[in-house]
């Protein structure tokens, strides 16, 4: 779409195996306006050479379309508060890298599982978490940092808004980061979003606050809310149901932030759901 008539930003997550002009050229085929992308391989750690021209030209793609911004996703490997210090450096490396990478995409986000303590504590895991980000961030980077809503499975930090906000609380500079919500991850933590969307954002806003809720990855989920599976499914095939996202999209404190779609599906499910999520929009209301 080259205008925004919805003023809904919605995509999926892409491959970068082809480039990133590449990446660019399959959301417009799906009628996305915005997507995400591993910053490196996801399982692993390596990451693809960097290509400034590759990167200029998904840059002016993205200018030229009016894309929304980008949710680039650091690998799942990534752990700031292992109680292993090789993992731990391993993390802290990756972001530096990844960041000073993204500054040839500026004005995007960068989102990341805060990690697993590991029985080290939660306490422990978020003074770690702190302590990487206050290693890594540079004030006045042109990319600013997403902490993702988790499900709270095993020593999983970031289960509750609160766990967020001590995070938040120990970063020297946050004015850099802001929180990619997770709506299979927060209805598996067992926040009720289905019957009670603005009771949540009331309480994210309380003890976050709303203005740091950058970022969506809509998902439904397979199991019930408090379930703290992170078991994603297609958008209305899950204990979510398609209500929710109905009123996600035309919700005035979420229906102009990036959504991202992490559900189950090849490119051409992809596809039908951006489509979906666009025939949910009241127009007139989103405009």
């Amino acid at each position: 779409m080259d205008e925004q008539l919805d003023g809904l930003y919605v995509g999926c997550h892409l491959s970068v195996s082809n480039g990133y002009e590449a990446m660019g050229t399959a959301a417009l085929g799906l009628g996305a306006t915005t997507f995400a992308f591993f910053t490196r391989n996801p399982r692993g750690g390596g990451a693809r050479p960097v290509d400034k021209q590759d990167m200029a030209s998904l840059r002016q793609l993205l200018d030229d379309h009016h894309f929304g911004k980008l949710v680039a996703h650091a690998p799942y490997t990534m752990n700031l508060c292992s109680s292993k210090p090789e993992t731990v450096s391993f993390a802290r490396r990756s972001m530096a890298e990844d960041l000073e990478r993204l500054e040839l995409l500026p004005g995007n986000y960068y989102n990341f599982h805060p990690g697993s303590h590991v029985k080290q504590g939660a306490d422990e895991g978020i003074r770690l978490i702190c302590e990487g980000l206050n290693e890594v961030l540079v004030p006045g980077q042109a990319t600013n940092v997403l902490l993702e809503t988790m499900a709270g499975k095993g020593s999983e930090v970031g289960r509750s808004f609160e766990e967020l906000a001590q995070i938040m609380d120990g970063v020297k500079h946050d004015e850099l980061m802001g929180v990619c919500l997770d709506t299979c991850h927060v209805w598996d933590a067992g926040y009720d979003i289905r019957e009670g969307l603005d009771d949540v954002l009331d309480e994210f806003d309380r003890v976050v606050g709303i203005e740091r809720l950058s970022a969506l990855h809509l998902n439904d989920s397979k199991n019930p809310r408090g379930s703290h599976k992170d078991r994603h499914e297609r958008l209305g095939e899950g204990t979510l149901g398609i209500d929710v996202f109905a009123q996600i999209v035309n919700h005035p404190k979420l229906r102009h932030l990036p959504m991202v779609l992490e559900t189950p599906q090849d490119l051409d499910g992809y596809g039908r759901e951006i489509t979906l999520l666009r025939s949910l929009a009241d127009t007139e209301q989103v405009r």
